[in-house]
C-alpha cells in the first residue's frame, strides 16, 4: 500500500478493511475471536474495539470474548495463527481463519464453509476460487482423483505449477486440535524464511486426513487488497452495490454514479437524492426526504420529509420532521433541530438546540445557543459565544423576534416574546415582552458627497460653503452638550423613555 498506516485500517465505504472481515465472522456468533495485530497495533485494536461496542449497541451478534494477540515480528501467516492460539486454550470446536484485507467476504459464504466442513467430516476445509490471473496467490495442487494435494506459494512454483488457475484465498475451517498440532510442525525452509499457514493443508494430506475444498462462484468476494488501485476498485464495487440495495428498498437516486453512501447508513423509502450527495458514518435519513445535491452528511439523523437544499453540510446533527435546511448551510456537531425548523443560506450552527418552527434564514451564526419555538432570527445575527478564555451559552425564548445585524454577547438570555431591534448589541438579559434597542445616533453631513467628488476629480472645493457647514455642525454639537440627558436624546432623534 506504500502507507505508514496498517493496511487493514484503510477503508472501503468508510469502514476499515478489517471491520468488514470481522463483521462477516461475527455473524456466525463465535464463542471466541482473536484479531492478530502487528504494525499500528494500538490503533487496530482501538478501531476494532470501538466497532464491537457499536455492534453491541445495535444488538448484532458478537463473540463472547475478543483478544488482540500481537505479532511483534512479521514471520508469516503460520506464525500469526500460532500467536493467536492461546486465545483458544481449552477450546475443542471448529476454528475459522480469515485474512484482514478481504472486505468482500460475506457471512453467507463463511456459513457455507462451516456447514460443508461439518457435513463432509473433514479435518480441514478451505475456500478456493478460479481466476484468469492468479497473481500473488498460492495455487491449489490437485491429485489425479481431484482431491486437494497441497498448496504452493508463487515464489515456490515449479514449471508444472505455473498453469494452475485455482487459488487459495487463505480462508480455512479446521478443528482446534488439528490446528494446534499442525502449527507445531510448521517449518520456515522456504524462499521467504516464513512460516506458511498454507503448509497445514499439506500436513493434513500427508497424514491422510480428509480435506474439503469449497469453491466460491465470484472470485471478487475473496479478493485481498494489496494496492491503492485495488482499494479504489473495491470501493467502486461496494458503492455500486450499496446504492443498488437502497434503490431496491424504495430510494430514488437521480444520479446513482455520483452518490457516495457508506455501509453504516440507512435511508427511508420514498426519499429522493440528487447528484453528488455523500452519506457517511452512521447517518440516518428518514422517509420521503429530499436531498437536492452536493450535500454531505456525517453521523447525522434526519426525520421524515426533511428538505436539504443545495450545498448543505452537516456533522453529528439531529433534525426533526419537515425541517428545511440550506442552501449552503453548515450544521456542526451538537446541532439539534426540532420539527419544521428553517435554516437558510450561509447559516452556521454549532451546539445549537432550536425549537419547533423557528427560522434563521440568512447569513447567521448560532453557536452554543438554545432557542425556543416560533422564533425568527434576522439576517446577520451572531451569538458571540467566546470571550477569549471560555465558551458561553445564549438562551433565546419562544416567539422572539431578533432583528437583523444583532450581536448577542453570551452569557445572555432573551425571554419569550421579546423584540430585539435591528443593529442591537445585547449584553444584558432581556425580559419577556420587552423591546431592546442599542444604536449609535444617525448623523447627517450636508454637502459631503459633492465635496468628496470634487476632491477626487481635482476641482477646487467651495471653501466658504464648507466652512459654513463645519460651523453649523460645531454649533449643534455644543448646544446638545449643554442640554439635560432627556433633551439630548430628543435632539439626536431618539424617541420614548431611555
Amino acid at each position: 500500500m506504500r502507507s505508514e498506516r496498517a493496511k487493514v485500517l484503510h477503508t472501503v465505504a468508510g469502514k476499515a478493511l478489517v471491520l468488514w472481515v470481522l463483521d462477516a465472522a461475527l455473524e456466525l456468533a463465535p464463542e471466541r475471536a482473536a484479531v492478530v495485530v502487528g504494525h499500528d497495533a494500538a490503533e487496530v485494536r482501538e478501531v476494532c474495539a470501538r466497532h464491537l461496542r457499536m455492534r453491541a449497541v445495535d444488538g448484532r451478534p458478537s463473540a463472547t470474548a475478543t483478544a488482540y494477540p500481537v505479532q511483534r515480528e512479521q514471520r508469516g501467516t503460520g506464525d500469526a495463527v500460532r500467536i493467536a492460539m492461546p486465545t483458544f486454550a481449552g477450546f475443542s470446536g471448529d476454528v475459522v481463519i480469515l485474512y484482514g484485507d478481504v472486505p468482500g467476504l460475506t457471512a453467507a459464504t463463511l456459513a457455507r464453509l462451516v456447514a460443508r466442513h461439518r457435513e463432509s467430516g473433514a479435518t480441514l476445509s478451505l475456500l478456493t476460487a478460479t481466476v484468469a490471473d492468479p497473481g500473488e496467490y498460492g495455487r491449489i495442487r490437485r491429485r489425479n482423483d481431484g482431491g486437494v494435494a497441497g498448496i504452493v506459494e508463487k515464489r515456490d512454483l515449479t514449471p508444472s505449477d505455473r498453469g494452475i488457475r485455482e487459488i487459495n484465498p487463505g480462508i480455512y475451517c479446521t478443528s482446534a486440535a488439528f490446528l494446534a498440532a499442525a502449527l507445531a510442525r510448521l517449518r520456515n525452509d522456504n524462499a521467504q524464511r516464513e512460516y506458511y499457514l498454507t503448509d497445514i493443508v499439506g500436513i493434513a494430506v500427508t497424514d491422510g486426513l480428509p480435506v474439503t475444498a469449497v469453491a466460491v462462484e465470484d472470485a471478487d468476494e475473496v479478493a485481498g487488497i494489496n494496492s491503492r488501485a485495488e482499494l479504489a476498485a473495491m470501493e467502486a464495487q461496494v458503492r455500486r452495490a450499496l446504492v443498488t440495495r437502497w434503490m431496491q428498498a424504495g430510494v430514488t437516486f437521480h444520479d446513482p454514479a455520483t452518490a457516495y453512501v457508506e455501509e453504516g447508513v440507512t435511508i427511508g423509502a420514498d426519499t429522493e437524492i440528487g447528484p453528488n450527495v455523500q452519506l457517511l458514518g452512521r447517518t440516518r435519513v428518514g422517509r420521503a426526504c429530499r436531498l437536492d445535491g452536493t450535500t454531505l452528511l456525517r453521523d447525522t439523523e434526519l426525520g421524515d420529509r426533511v428538505h436539504l437544499k443545495l450545498g448543505t453540510v452537516m456533522t453529528e446533527c439531529r433534525v426533526g420532521d419537515d425541517a428545511v435546511i440550506g442552501p449552503f448551510a453548515h450544521l456542526r456537531p451538537g446541532s439539534e433541530l426540532a420539527a419544521e425548523v428553517h435554516i437558510g443560506n450561509f447559516v452556521e450552527t454549532k451546539k445549537a438546540r432550536i425549537g419547533r418552527a423557528t427560522k434563521a434564514n440568512h447569513l447567521t451564526y448560532l453557536g452554543d445557543v438554545e432557542i425556543g419555538e416560533e422564533t425568527n432570527v434576522g439576517a446577520g445575527t451572531i451569538t458571540c459565544n467566546y470571550d477569549g478564555f471560555a465558551k458561553h451559552r445564549t438562551i433565546i425564548g419562544s416567539r422572539v423576534q431578533i432583528g437583523s445585524d444583532t450581536q448577542l454577547v453570551a452569557p445572555v438570555t432573551v425571554a419569550d416574546d421579546a423584540y430585539v431591534g435591528a443593529g442591537t448589541t445585547v449584553t444584558r438579559d432581556v425580559a419577556a415582552g420587552h423591546l431592546v434597542v442599542s444604536r449609535v445616533p444617525q448623523r447627517d453631513v450636508p454637502g459631503w458627497v459633492s465635496r468628496r467628488r470634487a476632491k477626487a476629480e481635482g476641482a477646487a472645493p467651495d471653501t466658504k460653503k464648507a466652512a459654513a457647514v463645519v460651523r453649523s455642525i460645531k454649533k449643534t454639537a455644543a448646544k446638545t452638550a449643554r442640554q439635560p440627558p432627556r433633551r439630548q436624546a430628543r435632539a439626536s432623534g431618539r424617541r420614548g423613555k431611555r
